[in-house]
């Protein structure tokens, strides 16, 4: 039987309402218990995290702003150019080639493991709704990016098996993976909570090694490589997508770090010599596993680059990341050999350096890289 309006019974403060202007005993209650931004805390915050407002951490919201507006779906870029090339025995070198399949085949996995990260670890445990909010988009944009793969995958014809599988089958593309995946394990427990010092500390640790190693060094040789392909002209429908992701990914790092120094704030408990230590411990280890990836991909020199160039822009990248979040850096004189990878991430609205087509492709909302 369906209630109408009519048939709710009355409440009782319904029939003795409280004067015009004055507040009941209830009403004082509800509203004490109202979310205050004051109240917000990243992790272990007693806030109804299903509030979003009132805004506490206002930077959380606008990179989610950004990156709603930034949106982009990896069939809009054309590969027909990138196709032909790669039936042309003569376009691209074996070395080139290796490029690519190398770089696709830890991509693939790559995203996978940072959207399962995310979707089923790190929003479990961050207590701050605007964070959330980011995080969910940043979930996206990884279903995205791993659809991007798929897309170059498909449209040159490649081995999926070959691909798909080089996470078990390629020694340093697995070796960076079996570095990740237990500091993924920790936040995908379903038994792990935070609100111990211990725990804190392993959550923060997982939040740097995935924000700061993951997707602020262990995307970058492969970055570096597809995109100086595109510069000389060659596949440049698969450097266009990764110029793109390059600019999210760069978004996911640097949302990362402020959410890494916000826990620091509020917790800086945590932030002991001990754990400092270990963690620039883990950035050494992380520089070390890229390098070996850079060697492999590129055992001879190619594309104006070798393996030895990469060695100086990873203690770069290295040096950068412990600046980021507050560390001493670790490799002393450190430069950057590519500095038109700088340019890459500051890229406005102009057309793009592979002249494919304007980046500004969105109506009200273009492709910006701030």
């Amino acid at each position: 039987m369906m209630l109408s309006f009519e048939d709710t019974p009355v409440t009782q403060k319904t029939q003795h309402a409280e004067p015009l202007g004055r507040l009941s005993d209830d009403e004082t209650d509800a509203s004490l218990q109202r979310v205050r931004a004051e109240d917000k805390r990243v992790i272990n915050g007693m806030a109804d995290v299903n509030q979003l407002v009132p805004f506490k951490y206002k930077w959380a919201w606008e990179k989610y702003l950004a990156a709603c507006a930034n949106h982009w779906m990896p069939q809009e870029i054309n590969m027909s150019r990138d196709i032909a090339q790669w039936k042309d025995t003569t376009a691209l070198t074996e070395d080139e080639r290796r490029i690519v399949r190398r770089n696709l085949g830890f991509f693939t996995t790559a995203d996978s493991l940072a959207a399962n990260n995310i979707v089923l670890g790190t929003y479990r445990h961050i207590t701050a709704p605007e964070c959330r909010q980011y995080l969910l988009r940043q979930g996206f944009e990884e279903a995205i990016h791993t659809h991007a793969y798929q897309y170059i995958v498909e449209s040159l014809a490649l081995d999926e098996g070959e691909v798909f599988n080089a996470y078990h089958e390629i020694q340093s593309i697995r070796d960076k993976d079996e570095f990740l995946i237990p500091f993924i394990n920790t936040l995908t427990d379903p038994a792990f909570t935070t609100g111990t010092h211990e725990n804190d500390q392993r959550l923060l640790k997982s939040l740097i090694v995935f924000a700061c190693i993951m997707e602020g060094l262990f995307f970058y040789v492969g970055f570096v490589q597809i995109l100086a392909l595109g510069r000389q002209n060659k596949m440049t429908g698969a450097a266009e997508q990764y110029q793109y992701i390059l600019r999210d990914e760069s978004m996911h790092c640097n949302f990362g770090i402020d959410l890494i120094n916000t826990i620091k704030l509020e917790n800086p408990q945590l932030w002991t010599a001990e754990f400092r230590e270990e963690i620039r411990g883990l950035m050494r280890r992380g520089v070390e596993l890229e390098y070996r990836y850079a060697e492999d991909t590129m055992p001879r020199g190619v594309l104006g680059l070798n393996a030895a160039m990469f060695k100086e822009y990873l203690r770069f990248v290295a040096n950068r990341r412990c600046q980021q979040i507050g560390l001493e850096e670790l490799y002393d004189n450190a430069n950057n050999p590519f500095p038109w990878m700088s340019e890459m991430i500051d890229l406005k609205k102009e057309k793009n350096f592979f002249e494919t087509r304007v980046t500004e492709y969105q109506t009200g909302g273009a492709l910006s890289w701030d």
